[in-house]
């Protein structure tokens, strides 16, 4: 199981001597030992290592790891480069085309959001293989619920991204009046119709960022 290094460690580090914790940890590797676990051990933690606390803008929250081979690489809705694109992220390129006039790439590889700080998170961090939501409820909602309030603890403005009703449900946790939430439909196929297309998240994120003087997200992922 990877571990977290930068400046999340030290606000996390309460909850890592949790009861809950040590349960979690002694299952997942339960899970990694008996089971194809999606993403690689050493990835779980990886929208934790791409975004430093220090740097997030932007919080896009998902639900659990793509549990097809080879998808997942533990930044939410971010597949591995030789990858097909999964059809939620068709449709948020799709709505950040229309939004901003991005072109839609041939890749689904967002690392490139991660690194300017927009922390790509799953409320749940591992699945099993081809078994989707298989480890909810083991843990990982409650360790990131911690992440997410260590975010709207933070003396800065920071854009929360809520698609879907899961993600709308930690909008309790965001009470500092710094932040800005935008809510929407999930842009999987069966809800993007119903308000995902036409809420041009990204226009509001950059406008919102620049009011505060911050640096805005250059969201076009480019051609591999």
């Amino acid at each position: 199981m990877g571990a977290i290094a930068n400046d999340w460690l030290e606000p996390l580090k309460p909850e890592f001597s949790k009861p809950y914790y040590a349960k979690l940890y002694k299952t997942v590797l339960e899970e990694y030992t008996n089971h194809q676990i999606f993403p690689p051990s050493d990835q779980i933690f990886h929208a934790f290592e791409a975004t430093p606390l220090k740097d997030v803008k932007v919080l896009i929250l998902g639900q659990d790891p793509y549990h097809g081979d080879g998808q997942a690489h533990g930044l939410c809705f971010s597949v591995q480069p030789n990858v097909e694109i999964p059809p939620s992220l068709v449709n948020i390129y799709t709505e950040l085309q229309g939004d901003l006039g991005c072109y839609i790439p041939n890749n689904g590889y967002l690392e490139k959001w991660a690194r300017q700080g927009v922390m790509l998170l799953n409320t749940v961090l591992t699945v099993r293989a081809h078994q989707a939501n298989s480890h909810r409820g083991i843990g990982w909602e409650q360790f990131t619920d911690a992440a997410i309030r260590i975010l709207n603890e933070q003396d800065r403005p920071i854009v929360f991204i809520l698609w879907g009703r899961p993600a709308q449900q930690k909008k309790a946790m965001l009470n500092n009046p710094k932040h800005l939430i935008l809510e929407a439909p999930h842009p999987s196929p069966l809800s993007a119709y119903r308000g995902f297309f036409g809420s041009k998240p990204f226009s509001q994120t950059n406008r919102f960022l620049m009011e505060h003087g911050i640096e805005p997200i250059d969201w076009q992922i480019e051609n591999i």
